[in-house]
């Protein structure tokens, strides 16, 4: 067991020194797809950036053991790495998206601006949903480059 923790430790600090300063530019960037962009000030901007980041965090790291618990089990990242990678990004993205409805439609926390693009159906911001199938996707593919060197 000691080994196995061994070899998880290391991948996973890489997965969040990848995946922290990936969602943390990606906030910035989107930003403008949203009202506050116009709204408001740039002490509230940096806040929503910082907050955001936190809770892209998060939800990567309740995805992630999710996934390892559901799928990858004790022999992994040595096995099962692919199944649990898929499923920690289904996580993420699943929350992202009730996340996303719950804030812009129900709760009216924030706001799309016109430009942003939107999901046929659920009306989800496109942005957010390729966050999450990016960021999660280029670290855990520099994550596992990383562990067969």
């Amino acid at each position: 067991m000691n080994n196995h923790l061994l070899t998880l430790h290391p991948m996973l600090a890489r997965y969040f020194l990848v995946i922290a300063p990936a969602h943390l530019l990606w906030e910035f960037l989107h930003l403008p797809f949203y009202t506050l962009w116009d709204t408001g000030s740039a002490t509230e901007i940096l806040f929503a950036v910082i907050h955001c980041t936190g809770g892209d965090l998060l939800i990567a790291a309740i995805a992630l053991t999710l996934a390892v618990i559901a799928f990858g089990k004790h022999q992994w990242p040595e096995q099962h790495f692919l199944r649990v990678v898929i499923a920690a990004i289904a996580f993420g993205l699943f929350y992202t998206v009730f996340s996303e409805w719950l804030n812009v439609d129900i709760r009216r926390a924030w706001a799309y601006k016109d430009t942003m693009p939107r999901l046929p159906v659920l009306g989800t911001g496109l942005t957010p949903v390729l966050q999450w199938l990016t960021v999660p996707t280029l670290a855990f593919w520099i994550v596992r480059k990383a562990r067969s060197e």
